[in-house]
């Protein structure tokens, strides 16, 4: 087996490991690495070197030591990428022919899977290891090694009793006027999956909307649903747009403010309050979400250099045998970031996945009218 595994490794070069056809989208055909065992790819790997990933989160750089540690003879190579920069780079390397990352490990799941998967950019890489803790939903078409979010947060230091907010249609009210922040959904791609999420639950909207105001929201001229005039109103109502999360953090989370705004962010950044000094807490009961949750994705990219490399970077980010994931998890084991493996338990100071009522995205179905939101959008900034 070890001699195949090599065998293939040679014979790859720069084509994955997976054989392609002459139009150029890669074959279906097995590949001996997807079956390898960890020992026979860490053989396989110190002959290749490096592995080279994009990662949408910085916490890439903390697995990096863990991995060279665990796999001597491998370099890992990491580039902190946003998901919307890395998609662009990924589709602009394969068309110039000069890929130079191995793993993409990445969110915007419906641009992910309807685009990059579609094209052939990308390659599924379940490893044996696990697949008998991962549940289907989260090992094809692409494997995810955890959920994560873009959550209402708010103040927990001027807000101990809780939330400020308990129903989305408060933040257009004259009171938060001005104080909403998020990142532009023009600049990062899965705050525009939120946007979309809240017009595919226009139903869900417009009954939050009765339950607080006690009356049908109204629509105005040219606005569809309730989705789409919730957004409107936002807009309408000062929302702040920055073009980064630490912006939005920073802004919602700052000690001593009297009255700090609430935003939409990543309830995993809360890992990061006793270090920046912040107070940031995620918002539940909120109607009738307060926001979404959607798989970090890891692949094979097409033209991968270092295929057996990447396949055991993979598997080191998908966890260990413990109940926590081990030092692969490990960065990813903090409230707010909720595993996909059935072994792997949560935090226990983690708010639940249904605590915090956040949306799960269907992402072929905000594939199919996100365009449509984000022409939207632009007609209100």
């Amino acid at each position: 087996m070890l001699a195949l595994v090599l065998t293939a490794v040679v014979l790859s070069g720069c084509g994955g490991g997976s054989p392609v056809t002459p139009a150029g989208a890669a074959s279906t055909a097995p590949d001996p690495l997807d079956t390898a065992t960890i020992e026979e790819l860490h053989t396989a790997a110190k002959a290749e070197g490096e592995v080279r990933v994009y990662a949408f989160t910085s916490r890439i750089a903390s697995v990096e030591a863990e991995f060279e540690k665990t796999y001597p003879g491998v370099d890992l190579v990491p580039t902190d990428i946003s998901s919307t920069e890395q998609i662009a780079r990924l589709k602009s390397e394969a068309t110039a022919g000069a890929p130079t990352a191995d793993v993409a490990y990445l969110s915007d799941a419906p641009v992910v899977l309807t685009d990059l998967m579609a094209g052939g950019l990308l390659r599924n890489y379940v490893p044996p290891r696990v697949a008998g803790d991962l549940p289907e939903r989260f090992s094809r078409p692409l494997v995810a090694n955890r959920l994560s979010t873009k959550t209402l947060m708010y103040n927990e230091e001027a807000h101990p009793g809780g939330s400020p907010i308990t129903n989305l249609w408060q933040l257009t009210d004259p009171e938060w006027k001005g104080r909403v922040i998020m990142v532009d959904p023009q600049v990062r791609g899965d705050y525009l999956d939120l946007a979309t999420e809240m017009v595919l639950r226009a139903g869900e909207m417009a009954a939050a909307h009765e339950q607080l105001r006690g009356t049908p929201v109204k629509l105005d001229d040219g606005v569809a649903n309730a989705g789409e005039q919730f957004l409107k109103d936002l807009y309408a109502n000062g929302l702040v747009l920055v073009d980064d999360t630490d912006a939005v953090n920073a802004a919602v989370g700052a000690k001593g403010q009297a009255e700090p705004p609430v935003g939409f962010t990543s309830y995993s950044d809360r890992r990061d309050n006793e270090d920046e000094g912040w107070a940031l807490q995620a918002a539940t009961g909120v109607a009738p979400a307060p926001g979404i949750a959607f798989p970090a994705l890891l692949a094979i990219t097409r033209d991968a250099e270092h295929p057996a490399a990447a396949r055991l970077l993979v598997d080191f980010l998908m966890g260990d045998e413990s109940a926590t994931g081990g030092p692969g998890f490990a960065p990813f084991y903090v409230a707010g970031d909720y595993p996909t493996r059935t072994d792997v338990t949560a935090p226990a100071e983690a708010v639940s996945l249904e605590q915090l009522g956040a949306w799960s995205i269907d992402p072929a179905a905000v594939a199919e009218i996100r365009s449509e939101v984000g022409d939207f959008l632009l007609t209100l900034s």
